[in-house]
């Protein structure tokens, strides 16, 4: 894939910029690696975008011109930088309990019969897959812990996973500035958030109680998936928004690969599942999607 070009228009027309002018070239070239690297789609509309992210690390690392840059982050000494510009262009927008229904229907729904398979000897599994600096996949312990506190003692999982290093390092520390806290009740803060200092700055962190649940891995949704087993629940949230329409419905049909007969899949506020994979879910909420099966449950 590349940014489709009209070969009759100037690409080296500057289409954003100011002390390193983005020419319509440059835009072609980032997009495609972002396209070809994780699978974001990136058009003209973005150049903006791409400049006011890639712009100041530009002038960090010396370079005179995007162009000198994308011959950087294309060439194979230049890998290193090309993780970065991935960074640099990914959205990790995030809040605890963003989309609160879902949380809800996690708790009233969902938990109670996971709960009930729990005591009986079986195992749980949920799938944060796209987990940002971590506070979905903590939103998602907190919930569990909500209902059943002692669920570190069953065979319980979270799984948060990933592109970006960085921010799974974030994750991973699980300290955060008061306003990111705000979503979260005054109990839940008192009994498994701690105030600490990091780097000067007062922040509350996650407790040992609820990171436990969770196990964050890197992991790129392109990319192979080595999981040996199915999930129950996956959370994966304004991320296809970003891609083109056949990897999202390539998108879909992995996760119904993943899925338990009856095991929820959560989207964003601005996604439908979509392609062959509609045939397998259920739309039982708000980007609420329940796995009916691809074996006799097929809806026609």
């Amino acid at each position: 894939m590349s940014l489709a070009i009209d070969p009759r228009r100037n690409q080296e027309e500057i289409l954003a910029g100011g002390e390193f002018p983005l020419t319509r070239r440059d835009l072609a070239e980032i997009a495609a690696m972002i396209y070809s690297d994780a699978g974001i789609y990136l058009n003209e509309t973005k150049a903006s975008l791409v400049y006011s992210r890639l712009s100041k690390h530009i002038r960090q690392l010396g370079l005179r011109d995007f162009r000198t840059y994308c011959e950087l982050v294309s060439s194979q000494h230049g890998a290193a930088e090309r993780r970065e510009m991935l960074s640099f262009l990914t959205t990790n927008f995030t809040r605890f309990f963003r989309e609160n229904h879902h949380f809800d229907h996690l708790r009233t729904e969902v938990l109670p019969g996971m709960i009930s398979r729990l005591k009986s000897g079986g195992r749980a599994r949920i799938w944060s897959a796209a987990s940002s600096d971590g506070q979905e996949p903590y939103s998602i312990a907190l919930t569990a812990l909500s209902v059943m506190p002692n669920i570190a003692d069953y065979d319980f999982k979270i799984l948060a996973t990933d592109i970006d290093p960085k921010i799974l390092a974030a994750a991973r520390l699980g300290a955060y500035d008061a306003n990111s806290l705000e979503t979260v009740s005054p109990q839940m803060r008192k009994q498994y958030f701690s105030e600490v200092n990091v780097d000067g700055k007062q922040k509350w962190q996650v407790g040992d109680q609820v990171k436990r649940l969770i196990t964050y891995n890197e992991l790129n949704l392109m990319a192979n998936w080595p999981f040996k087993g199915k999930f129950d629940v996956i959370f994966c949230r304004n991320v296809v928004i970003y891609f083109d329409e056949p990897t999202q419905v390539r998108i879909w049909n992995r996760f119904s690969d993943l899925l338990t007969d009856g095991g929820h899949l959560y989207i964003g506020h601005s996604e439908r599942v979509s392609g062959e994979a509609k045939a397998y879910f259920d739309n039982t909420g708000i980007t609420t999607y329940k796995f009916i099966g691809k074996s006799g449950g097929r809806k026609t």
